[in-house]
């Protein structure tokens, strides 16, 4: 089976193709850059994974295949939820990961947040369509812990700050065959995994 990612990111695209494995092929946006992804505009995760998924599953030369969006974010307690479905572009439109981090870090101290009480979720719901028609949406969460200071170098986004419940490390300082195994991406692909299979 083909899967078309509606995403440019070449980091996103290797945590599907690992986590989905060599039955399902699949590719991305990079090698259709005039494809346009639908901006975010939704109020929820869901919203905006479906958003995208049904507008690029409309394109003439994806009509017959099967195409998934995800959206995915932090969720902070003590911030209120935040960064929420803000994640991405948490200091700005131009904000990058160091930046995103640097923004939540400062917000928990400034607040005088204990670590104790630095509890978080990451939260990723996928949407998988066809022809614009939506089949259906697959959520993940992990609960876990912000640490402060970062620690690791592997995953993206906020991963080095972001320990989850029951482990010692970081997802940034996990291999990425165990976070993969335990992350909200890797439950969600999991619960779609499923769903492809009865679509076959």
């Amino acid at each position: 089976m083909d899967l078309v990612l509606a995403t440019q990111n070449p980091q996103k695209t290797r945590e599907f193709r690992e986590l989905l494995g060599p039955r399902i092929h699949v590719t991305d946006l990079n090698s259709a850059p005039e494809i346009k992804i639908a901006e975010e505009t939704g109020t929820t995760f869901a919203e905006n994974a479906i958003l995208k998924a049904a507008s690029v599953s409309q394109d003439r030369n994806l009509q017959r295949r099967f195409v998934v969006a995800d959206d995915s974010g932090l969720e902070v307690d003590a911030l209120g939820g935040a960064p929420g479905i803000y994640s991405a572009r948490y200091a700005g439109e131009e904000a990058n990961d160091e930046r995103n981090i640097e923004k939540l870090l400062s917000g928990l101290r400034e607040r005088k947040v204990p670590l104790e009480k630095r509890t978080a979720r990451f939260r990723c719901v996928i949407a998988l369509a066809q022809k614009g028609k939506v089949f259906g949406t697959f959520e993940g969460i992990v609960e876990g812990m912000i640490v402060d200071p970062p620690r690791g170098k592997n995953g993206f986004g906020y991963d080095p700050i972001f320990q989850p419940v029951g482990a010692e490390k970081t997802f940034a300082e996990m291999a990425a065959e165990l976070k993969n195994k335990i992350s909200h991406r890797g439950k969600a692909i999991a619960a779609l995994s499923k769903a492809l299979d009865e679509l076959k």
